[in-house]
C-alpha cells in the first residue's frame, strides 16, 4: 500500500493539470447549486464560509485524495477506500455533535471533493486521455455553464442516510464511467486534440457535462443532506425542487 499511494502521488505531479477534477473557477458554482438543495439553514452556514470551504476542498487529505485517484479509473472503490471515507464523514459528524459547528461546516463544505471527482467523467477514463484533452473538456465545462440546465440527478439520493453513502458514491463512479468514452472520442480526432471553442450545445460533450455536473451538484447536496441529518441538524425549510416535463409538440 505505501508503494501504491507513492506511485500514484508521482503519477498525478507528472500530470500536473491532466489529473486534476473540476477547476477551482467551477468550485464556486458547485457550492451555489448544492445549497438550493439543502434547508436554508446550513445553506446560510455554508455561504458565510464559502471562501474556508474552498480551500480546505483543495487540502483535501492526500491519503484520500490518493486513494480516489487509484480506484477511479478501475471504475470501482476499493473497501478500503470506502472505509476511509466513511471515516472522513464520521469525523464531520463528531464535530458536530461537539458542537464545533464552525469547524463542522468547513469540514462538511469540504467533503464536496468525494461526489464531485466521482461524478467527473475525465477521472473515470480507464485509459486516461491524451495530453489535452482534459484541459480542453474543462474549458468547454467553465464556459457553457452559463447555458446548462442543472437537473437532480437523483431526487431519492436527498433522502439518504449516512450508511448509505458508500452505495450511493459508487454509482456516481458508475455513471461517470459510461461516460468517459464520449470524452475522448469527441475531443481527439485523427491524432489531434479538438479546440472546445469548436464545440456548442449540439454536441455529445454538451450532454456528457450537463449531466455529469448536475450528477455532482445532486451528489454533493445528498452528502452533505446525509452527515447534517445524523448530526441532528435543522431539515426545516428546503426548497422544493420544481418538476418541469416536456411539452407535447414542443422542439
Amino acid at each position: 500500500m505505501p508503494r501504491r499511494a507513492a506511485l500514484i502521488a508521482a503519477l498525478l505531479v507528472l500530470l500536473g493539470a491532466e489529473a486534476r477534477a473540476w477547476p477551482a473557477t467551477l468550485v464556486g458554482p458547485l457550492l451555489r447549486d448544492a445549497r438550493r438543495l439543502v434547508p436554508r439553514s446550513l445553506a446560510l452556514l455554508i455561504s458565510e464560509r464559502e471562501k474556508e470551504i474552498s480551500e480546505a476542498a483543495q487540502r483535501f487529505p492526500a491519503p484520500l485524495g490518493q486513494a480516489l485517484a487509484g480506484d477511479l479509473p478501475s471504475g470501482d472503490l476499493a473497501p478500503e477506500t470506502l472505509g476511509a471515507l466513511d471515516a472522513r464523514a464520521a469525523d464531520v459528524v463528531a464535530l458536530f455533535k461537539d458542537r464545533r459547528v464552525s469547524e463542522g461546516v468547513v469540514m462538511l463544505g469540504a467533503t464536496l471533493r468525494i461526489p464531485a471527482d466521482l461524478s467527473d467523467p475525465v477521472l473515470a477514463a480507464s485509459e486516461g486521455y491524451p495530453a489535452g484533452v482534459a484541459r480542453e473538456y474543462y474549458a468547454f465545462v467553465e464556459a457553457s455553464l452559463d447555458k446548462m440546465p442543472v437537473v437532480i440527478d437523483d431526487a431519492q439520493a436527498l433522502q439518504l442516510e449516512r450508511r448509505d453513502l458508500e452505495g450511493y458514491w459508487r454509482q456516481l463512479l458508475q455513471k461517470s464511467r459510461s461516460q468517459a468514452a464520449v470524452i475522448r472520442s469527441e475531443l481527439y480526432r485523427r491524432g489531434s486534440v479538438v479546440d472546445h471553442r469548436t464545440l456548442d450545445y449540439r454536441s455529445p460533450v454538451f450532454g456528457v457535462a450537463q449531466l455529469s455536473y448536475s450528477r455532482a451538484v445532486t451528489g454533493i447536496a445528498a452528502t452533505w443532506l446525509a452527515l447534517w441529518r445524523e448530526a441532528g441538524g435543522d431539515m426545516t425549510r428546503i426548497r422544493p425542487p420544481r418538476e418541469i416535463l416536456p411539452r407535447d409538440g414542443g422542439p
